[in-house]
Formats: structure tokens, sequence, C-alpha cells
């Protein structure tokens, strides 16, 4: 880098801005003492040009289409490896040892039950409670089930609240679905690895045996890795600035849950089967097509192109692969509705619109057509999001509480309301 200072300049005056360098990617000019100086601030909506912190945990190149968690590449991760070793990973910067997998996997393991009196909790929701309402309420609510582990200002204390976070949200998410469904809860089996027991948990029942495809459970746990974390999104900058008030993890979480809520965010995947189903059949996809490239028509075909990605999402990749091994197990070819996708998908890959536009298709298409392959209704997708990304919320905020610069986030805003006025009586108005 040539130059370490910006200069900007308003009427006669001028000032020099620091540039910093990451380890990778673009630079950034430190604006934060133009106010001090100028008296202005920076107009920026949505924030798109705006880093709000310092970050060693994700990296995302959309032009290259390049996802790194801690400088791993993310097809690495989700083909060779687990996601608890992923969990790991983005807690502690490095991946483990083969003890100190054992070690972390134990520990999960033991924390996944929850406490009894949350059963009695659960009953106080409606039964068509959407399991993302149940789940915001729920995880908030954990503090007052585990207000020893809430002092952020303690290591050991953020340490275990971690922990239990992560290894209590698949009974939540689990219990939330049984409860919509209105089967009994079912207890988490310590002989089980992290993904197998949260499918038992969903799919058993007390009435006979269950046992877990390897197939479908790799496929449930690579959606998770590759869902694990996504850099400054919308949900982890959620819980990013709930944390810099010093609210407790469960309180943070609960915000991020509440944001990944958003059809625009976590509900994506939903959105994206929603549009299959109202496609119906492969022979009406030239009309949605046709549709898509109208720019007069509001229809938009939903789970193709990222606002980050440019190129192809390298998660989308991934799951394109694990969409295809999860039908072909299940033999489920014939449901019209994958039928729909899998057309869809070919012609996505192959239409010049649709390469021009760089509109490929997203992990959200892949991973709902998945989901819903697995047997998991659209309700329950955004909730199984939430699980995988709380790994990743954690890991941003234990980073943010840890960083001895950071501070209470403070949006500032341009006014455009009424200046200053005086209040008129009421019998002298009108």
């Amino acid at each position: 880098m040539t130059n370490t200072t910006a200069k900007i300049s308003i009427g006669n005056e001028a000032w020099d801005l620091p540039i910093k360098s990451g380890t990778i990617g673009p630079d950034v000019i430190d604006i934060s003492k133009l106010y001090g100086n100028s008296k202005m601030f920076t107009f920026d909506p949505g924030f798109t040009s705006t880093a709000a912190c310092e970050s060693k945990i994700t990296y995302i190149d959309g032009d290259e289409g390049v996802l790194l968690y801690r400088g791993y590449p993310i097809e690495q991760l989700a083909l060779q490896g687990d996601f608890l070793e992923t969990c790991y990973l983005l807690l502690y910067g490095e991946l483990p040892t083969p003890a100190e997998k054992q070690n972390f996997d134990t520990l999960v393991t033991r924390h996944t039950m929850v406490h009894e009196q949350m059963s009695r909790f659960f009953s106080g929701f409606r039964r068509d409670a959407h399991p993302m309402a149940v789940c915001v309420a729920s995880v908030g609510a954990l503090a007052a089930f585990y207000h020893d582990s809430l002092d952020i200002t303690d290591p050991h204390h953020r340490l275990v609240s971690s922990i239990r976070l992560i290894a209590k949200l698949p009974t939540i998410v689990a219990m939330a679905y049984k409860y919509t469904i209105g089967q009994p809860f079912v207890y988490p089996k310590n002989d089980l690895d992290y993904t197998s027991n949260f499918l038992r948990m969903c799919f058993s029942v007390p009435c006979e045996d269950y046992k877990t495809d390897p197939v479908l459970t790799r496929a449930l746990d690579r959606i998770f890795i590759l869902h694990a974390d996504h850099e400054q999104n919308a949900s982890t900058s959620t819980v990013r600035l709930a944390g810099s008030s010093g609210a407790n993890p469960f309180a943070c979480i609960a915000a991020g849950i509440a944001c990944l809520w958003g059809p625009a965010h976590g509900g994506a995947n939903e959105a994206a089967l929603a549009m299959l189903q109202e496609i119906g059949t492969p022979e009406r996809i030239p009309e949605f097509v046709r549709r898509a490239k109208d720019k007069n028509d509001p229809f938009r075909l939903m789970g193709f192109g990222h606002r980050v990605y440019k190129n192809y999402d390298p998660r989308a990749k991934i799951m394109q692969q694990t969409t295809h091994e999860v039908l072909k197990v299940l033999g489920v070819q014939d449901d019209p509705l994958l039928q729909v996708a899998i057309e869809l998908e070919r012609i996505a890959l192959h239409d010049e619109y649709f390469i021009e536009k760089k509109l490929y298709p997203n992990i959200d298409f892949y991973s709902g057509i998945t989901l819903k392959a697995l047997g998991f209704p659209t309700s329950m997708f955004t909730a199984l999001f939430a699980l995988a990304r709380t790994v990743g919320w954690i890991a941003q905020w234990k980073e943010m509480i840890e960083d001895p610069s950071q501070k209470i986030g403070r949006p500032r805003q341009l006014y455009t309301g009424a200046a200053r006025r005086d209040y008129v009586s009421l019998d002298k108005r009108g």
C-alpha cells in the first residue's frame, strides 16, 4: 500500500484519515475521528460501505465466490469435517487436535438437556405458534433458567454460556417442532453424535425405534456447517449490537434469532420453496422464467443470486451435490416440487440471461429442497438456520466482548424531521 492516509476536503479545510489493511480483502478508511474534526458524519444506509468492527472469524470475497472460516475454505470444512469441529474452529480459532475434539464433543453432548421446567414453559404457547416465535422466547428464557453463567466479564461464564447455547439449541428447536405437531418431547441421547441426536429428537416417537440414515445425517450436518457463520450479516450485527450494551449472551442470541426470522434474511429458503410450489409443474417453468425476465412484472425468482456473492455462492456448490445425494437415497425424484427445482436449476445454469446477470442458484434454493426431502415443514427451515448460526453468533459475540476497543454501538442519523418549534396550547390549535 503506497498511501497510509486518505484526504477528505470540505470547503477550505482538509483532514488526513488513516487507511487500515486487513489480512486479505479491501483496505478501509478509518473515519472514527471524522465527526470530531469536521462535525460531519458519513451517510451509509444499510452499512454497505462501512466496517463496523475488526474480526478474525470469517472472510467473504463475493466477487470471487470465496468463503473462509478462520482462513479455511468452506468447501474443505463441509466436505471433510463435521459440524462440532467447525464449532470448535469458529470459537477458538484453530482446528482441534483429536484429544481436543473428543473433549469438546463430550462437553457439548453433556449439555444438550434443558432444564425440566422448560417443558412446562412450552405449554404456554399455542400449538400453532410459529417455531421461530417459540425459539425466540425460549432462548431468551434460558437466562432465567441458567442465571449462574451471565457475568460477561468472567471468561468461565462466557465459556459455559457458549457451550450451553450450542448444545441446547438442537433440543429447543426439536421441542418447538414436536410441540407444533402435538407429539411428546424426546430427550437427547449421549451416545449419538450432534446431528443424529437432533434428527432423533425431531422424528422419533416413543412407540417405535428410530435409526438415522448416515447419508441424511451427513447432509444435515453439512447444512449446519454451511450456515454456521457468514461475516457481518443482519443477524450477526444484531447480536454484536445487543452485546455491546453488556446484555447477557442468551438475550443477544435471542435478538439474533428474531432478526433471522425476517424473510429477507433467514426466511429466504422458505420463500424459495414457496416459489417452487407456486410454479407447480415443470411445464409452467418457461412462463415464470419469462416473467422473471420482464422488468415490469413484480414476480422474482427466489433462491437465485445473492447480495454479497456476485459469482456462484461457494456454499451452493456443496449444497447442490448434497441435495442430489439426498434425493437419490430417498428416491423422491417423482415429487413434482423437486422436479420443478431440478429443471429450474438446469435452466438457470445454461440460460444466457441468468449467466449474464449472475443469477445462480444460491444456498437457499438447495437447502429448502433438501430440508423438505428430509421431512421438515417449511415453518421449521429458519429455526434450523438459527440452530446452525448460533455458533457463529457466539463466536462473534465472544470476539466483541474480548476486544478492548469495543464500545456500545451507536449509529448516527441524517435527521430530516421538523426543525425546532414551540408548543402551542390545545385551545389555540386549529
